[in-house]
């Protein structure tokens, strides 16, 4: 069963000549901009492995970049979309009622660590649209124009998200940009300054915001502040909570609203339904959540999660959409959380990181190189460097490694400014055998791109 299987390769080369065949057709067919790195063409996938047309079996660790928690082709959630399949794909909400999307709404209403009792939910198609819309309530609650966002984020490819985003690579010739955004800078705590203590980092960092409130925009100008609880194509950085307490006072204190971007880190990717639990936890909820990725194990949906006040400023017409809440992908959202929750895959995810970053200890010492491990419950990097002195980003390293793993069956993905990061996010419903597996495969690639 693929599901329970380990790595194997069975080509002589990568891609197989199936693979091959439909990689080229791929290169004629998609625009070149759409990259991809991988020597891959998948036939089926169950759980944490995938199987490609010439039949090797490659153990995923980047599971869609988030998107399969549950892993692939859960036959739970299988099931329920057949169910739903056999009612009606589709439903427009701005014109039908159904019950999947009311029934998903008051379930998200009920985990989001949003603050307020009474919350609203609506639905999109992608993390992106997500965060657009969230923007969209914060300016209609407010009345105000501005945001203001964080080096290292990233929020999407729209034009406002890319805007958003801080990685200019993914803006290269499509400006002019939107306007009223501006950036602040984020505790990269692994690359600053030496000799300044993690206070002195949060301090400095705050002082940049009132930069930013001095010599960009007046604080009472900005409708919120855009942040994720820990950072994806940033580098997996984690937002340190004295710091993220210390923001909540500032949005309090000038009337900012806080959105929590849990679009890469929601779903138990961190040990929590949703990473700004964390947030809760300490007095700092967020005012609007976004989320999307591992929402439905695949289908495209995303969610938007306020309170009541908040999403009932929103002048009627102005959000919503065509595809937004599809019957089919809130069907398998329900499902995908009520396994979430039986399973109770937050603690499974908290046991998975526990391997890995124990494994990472270990290499820590035997291959200098491994700058830094961080993250939470099993969202994982692991920064590499050129000197554990200078810490100059190795991105070329992370490329060697890619390459090399895949070669041995397991698919890694970097992150990060100058891709020094490999990111780790498996399945959560991983075996064990199956981590270590990969573990091991990703030591002998580290030694063998050391030498």
């Amino acid at each position: 069963m693929l599901r329970t299987a380990l790595p194997e390769i069975i080509t002589d080369t990568l891609p197989g000549p199936k693979a091959q065949a439909l990689i080229d057709r791929r290169a004629q067919a998609v625009p070149a901009a759409i990259r991809c790195v991988y020597p891959v063409a998948i036939a089926r996938g169950e759980g944490a492995m995938l199987e490609d047309l010439d039949g090797n079996r490659f153990l995923d660790w980047i599971g869609g970049v988030g998107v399969l928690n549950i892993g692939y082709s859960h036959p739970e959630v299988i099931d329920a979309v057949k169910a739903q399949a056999e009612q009606y794909f589709h439903g427009m909400f701005n014109i039908v009622t159904h019950e999947g999307y009311v029934a998903l709404a008051e379930k998200l209403a009920q985990l989001a660590p949003v603050r307020g009792t009474a919350k609203k939910v609506f639905f999109a198609n992608s993390g992106a649209e997500a965060d657009e819309n969230a923007v969209k309530i914060a300016r209609a609650y407010t009345g105000r124009p501005n945001l203001i966002t964080f080096s290292g984020a990233f929020h999407g490819r729209t034009l406002l998200t890319m805007t958003l985003t801080a990685k200019k690579a993914y803006t290269t010739g499509l400006g002019p940009l939107a306007t009223g955004v501006y950036r602040a800078q984020f505790p990269y705590l692994y690359r600053s300054p030496d000799g300044l203590s993690e206070e002195e980092v949060f301090a400095a960092c705050l002082q940049n915001l009132q930069d930013v409130f001095e010599e960009g925009t007046p604080a009472d100008q900005v409708a919120a502040l855009i942040l994720e609880p820990l950072q994806g194509e940033g580098g997996f950085l984690p937002a340190p909570l004295p710091w993220v307490k210390a923001l909540r006072k500032v949005c309090d204190d000038h009337g900012i609203l806080l959105i929590a971007d849990e679009v890469q880190s929601g779903f138990c990717r961190t040990g929590r339904m949703f990473a700004s639990e964390y947030w809760q936890e300490a007095g700092a909820a967020p005012d609007i959540l976004t989320a999307a990725k591992s929402i439905a194990a695949g289908l495209p949906i995303s969610a938007i999660v306020a309170r009541s006040e908040i999403m009932d400023a929103v002048p009627a017409g102005t959000i919503g959409g065509t595809y937004c809440g599809n019957p089919l992908a809130c069907a398998a959202a329900l499902k995908t959380i009520e396994l979430m929750e039986r399973d109770d895959l937050a603690a499974r995810s908290c046991q998975i990181g526990q391997i890995v970053t124990a494994r990472c200890a270990q290499w820590q010492t035997k291959f200098p190189l491994l700058g830094d491990v961080r993250g939470l419950g099993a969202m994982i990097g692991l920064e590499f460097v050129k000197d554990p002195v200078t810490k100059a980003p190795n991105g070329e390293l992370v490329s060697a490694l890619v390459q090399e793993c895949a070669r041995h069956g397991l698919l890694i993905e970097n992150a990060g400014r100058w891709g020094q990061v490999v990111r780790f996010l498996a399945p959560l419903t991983i075996t064990d055998r199956q981590l270590h597996c990969g573990l091991d495969i990703l030591e002998n690639a580290l030694k063998t791109c050391t030498q």
